[in-house]
């Protein structure tokens, strides 16, 4: 377990390290994991624009004040709900036998689980999440590559996590923007591409754009599913072909 600073230290304990106040009857008992499952319930109805302490509170019929006992911002609140989203994804069996298998699989939990959560697409790859399950996370991406062959370096393992990392953020936050845009405008994919398709056809009859002509006519638009692994294997690839 992690050392917590000592009194009188100067360094202030994060959220992780804080005791939560000793328990009381209330008509509304409180703990840091009610108040973040009503912070995830919130979020996952309305985005994480509907998340405050005060509703928070309120789901929780409880005063704005008591919430201050447990954490004592909205960014250590998003810390909290994130960690328990990793949580999700943490699993006791090893990701793989091998590294792609394990970065894959890992790569898998983490678009699920931003499929189940939108909003968490929207905490990847800002703040370092450095709770618990969020290390747990990281630990589990690392350790699969560390000392496999061709991984002998830290720095390749690293590299190699980043770059995994990169892309499934990118990917998962391009298509949950494309469902939100889906249900702001209430049309699918397909009657954008009506709404749209008079003003590129005669775009493209200009002659301008003859590999989107290509694209339009010839590429075969696989399911989000396809799209995300394949653009996995191009990066995975990519690391082996380094490797060798």
């Amino acid at each position: 377990m992690a050392a917590r600073p000592e009194p009188g230290s100067g360094e202030t304990p994060l959220v992780w390290e804080r005791p939560e106040p000793p328990s009381r009857p209330a008509p509304s008992p409180l703990s840091r994991e009610s108040i973040v499952r009503a912070a995830i319930d919130l979020a996952d109805a309305d985005g994480l624009e509907a998340v405050s302490l005060r509703k928070v509170a309120a789901a929780l019929d409880a005063g704005p004040m008591r919430l201050y006992g447990y954490l004592s911002t909205k960014d250590e609140l998003l810390d909290l709900m994130a960690d328990a989203v990793y949580g999700e994804m943490v699993s006791p069996e090893p990701a793989g036998q091998d590294w792609r298998t394990a970065l894959r699989t890992l790569a898998h939990r983490t678009r699920q689980a931003a499929l189940r959560h939108e909003w968490f697409a929207d905490l990847l790859g800002g703040r370092l999440h450095v709770g618990p399950n969020g290390l747990a996370h990281l630990e589990a991406s690392l350790s699969a590559l560390d000392g496999t062959p061709g991984f002998d370096h830290i720095d390749t393992v690293m590299q190699a996590v980043t770059a995994v990392n990169s892309y499934v953020i990118g990917a998962v936050r391009g298509e949950i923007t494309a469902l939100r845009a889906e249900r702001a405008t209430g049309m699918d994919e397909r009657q954008v591409q009506a709404a749209s398709g008079p003003y590129l056809s005669r775009m493209l009859a200009t002659g301008r754009y003859p590999t989107l002509v290509k694209v339009i006519k010839d590429a075969t638009h696989p399911g989000t599913d396809i799209t995300f692994d394949g653009g996995l294997d191009y990066v995975l690839d990519g690391i082996a072909t380094h490797l060798t």
